[in-house]
């Protein structure tokens, strides 16, 4: 079958090239076209665009854009047409695939599936009117979209989450002790180690490493360790850690997670990759405009939280302090109560929970069995 896949940025890129590689092993006649990424590229097929040529974030990079995002949609919905694919399968990036869907649907006949649910349950949740016109089948890696889904009528599957798969095969193919991981980027082997994850992009790292440096060095009886985000320049780190006793290490977050004590964390997928290593963590994110942002956070978003931990439980399982509650006493406050004692332990209990909502690992060997099933039933 021909499969045309639709990802904007990098994750999804990855995401979207295991799910590839998943579909091949069921059908080894799978031909795909797609406008993804390197990782997509290498596992086969031909690449239209690269998502680096339609990635714009923020309100004024797509204003400034907005010939090139119109020309790339305008290629697109024709190159689809031509191509006539049995499928087309969308992943996450909603503000261009959800246009793709819409015309998908209406001018022609090809299903739409959609991996990698849309967040509107944060907010636009009237986006879900598009989603039952225009999406045929909705594959999620997140468990509480089930039920936010099912609360407007439109079924959707759980697959599991591509986390889970990427800690499970860390842990199946690496072998490094803690002593090796000291050994090979320097530490000291006395102190336990705090990690600071503090995003991936620069206004991200600007905002929020500065103090979490401060806070972290309140204990010196621990050593402090930067995860270093792709793409970042070294000299970039060095303005906020020069004069400071913080080690970085590049390409090397999961190590970093399997050795650390406890984790100063920036929103996002990294809560739930460090929740998956069962490390206790504070969730901090600052932004310059924090009470805008909080007001915001009360009034505009429709969730209580912002951390993956905590909507997937459910419950606050790990702290979020978010705009203007990001304090350097504030999270030293929370370290504190995460380095020992009846707070770990509550954290690490609740970790298990979440680990067993999340279900077992092959999330993309799933949805490539549930995608040609459904191909196959509606043929």
């Amino acid at each position: 079958m021909k499969y045309y896949l639709i990802v904007g940025e990098a994750s999804g890129d990855l995401h979207a090239s295991n799910l590839m590689a998943a579909i091949r092993r069921e059908d080894p006649e799978a031909d795909f076209r797609f406008f993804g990424g390197d990782l997509m590229t290498a596992v086969g097929g031909k690449r239209v665009k690269h998502y680096r040529e339609l990635a714009y974030m923020g309100f004024i990079p797509v204003l400034l854009h907005l010939p090139t995002i119109f020309a790339n949609m305008r290629l697109c919905k024709e190159d689809i047409v031509q191509w006539h694919p049995d499928v087309v399968i969308l992943v996450d990036y909603p503000g261009f695939n959800l246009g793709i869907a819409k015309f998908v649907r209406a001018k022609t006949r090809i299903p739409v599936f959609y991996y990698i649910s849309p967040k509107i349950w944060a907010w636009k949740t009237y986006r879900i009117k598009n989603i039952k016109r225009d999406v045929d089948e909705l594959f999620s890696i997140l468990p509480f979209e089930v039920d936010f889904y099912r609360k407007y009528d439109y079924p959707i599957h759980y697959v599991g989450n591509p986390c889970v798969d990427a800690v499970a095969k860390f842990r199946e193919t690496t072998s490094e002790t803690w002593a090796e991981f000291l050994r090979a980027n320097g530490l000291d082997p006395s102190r336990p180690i705090i990690a600071l994850l503090a995003g991936s992009r620069k206004q991200e790292i600007k905002d929020n490493l500065p103090d979490m440096i401060r806070a972290a060095s309140a204990f010196p009886e621990y050593q402090m360790v930067l995860a270093g985000a792709p793409g970042i320049d070294p000299f970039y780190y060095g303005e906020f850690i020069q004069g400071t006793p913080v080690k970085v290490v590049y390409g090397q977050t999961y190590p970093l997670l399997a050795n650390a004590h406890v984790a100063l964390v920036t929103s996002g997928t990294a809560t739930l990759e460090t929740a998956l290593f069962r490390v206790p963590q504070v969730v901090c994110y600052h932004t310059p405009i924090g009470k805008v942002i909080s007001f915001l956070r009360r009034h505009v978003l429709k969730v209580k939280y912002i951390s993956l931990v905590n909507l997937i439980a459910g419950r606050e399982v790990v702290r979020e302090l978010v705009a203007d509650t990001m304090t350097v006493e504030n999270m030293q406050r929370e370290l504190r109560r995460l380095l020992g004692g009846d707070e770990r332990r509550k954290m690490l209990d609740e970790y298990d929970r979440i680990i067993n909502l999340l279900g077992a690992p092959g999330a993309s060997e799933k949805a490539a069995r549930q995608m040609l099933d459904v191909l196959r039933g509606r043929s």
